[in-house]
């Protein structure tokens, strides 16, 4: 186990705990667990990474409306969509340097 897919779990349950609880600075702190992640996805994956954090932004709040559990699905897919975003927003600055670099 490498210290990405590491990161990664410590994401996906600060993810999961913050949709639960009240965690100081989880949302950062999500972003940056995902950016970590985000240097190890491989090329072919790179577009599955962007469209799955545009989609999990989208969708978060469509299960808001369920009684008793949907503010918590709604902030559990929140939160993956922010771990998405920040391993996206990783990609895409890697790879506009890697087109603007001589």
């Amino acid at each position: 186990m490498n210290i990405y897919k590491i990161v990664g779990l410590i994401g996906v349950l600060l993810a999961v705990v913050a949709a639960f609880v009240t965690v100081p600075y989880a949302a950062p702190l999500i972003a940056i667990a995902g950016a970590v992640v985000g240097v190890s996805v491989v090329g072919e994956h790179h577009v599955r990474v962007i469209v799955s954090a545009l989609a999990l932004h989208v969708l978060a709040n469509s299960f808001d409306g369920i009684p008793a559990v949907g503010a918590y699905i709604t902030a559990l897919l929140g939160n993956f969509g922010v771990l998405a975003a920040g391993a996206a927003l990783l990609i895409i600055v890697r790879n506009m340097y890697e087109r603007m670099k001589p």
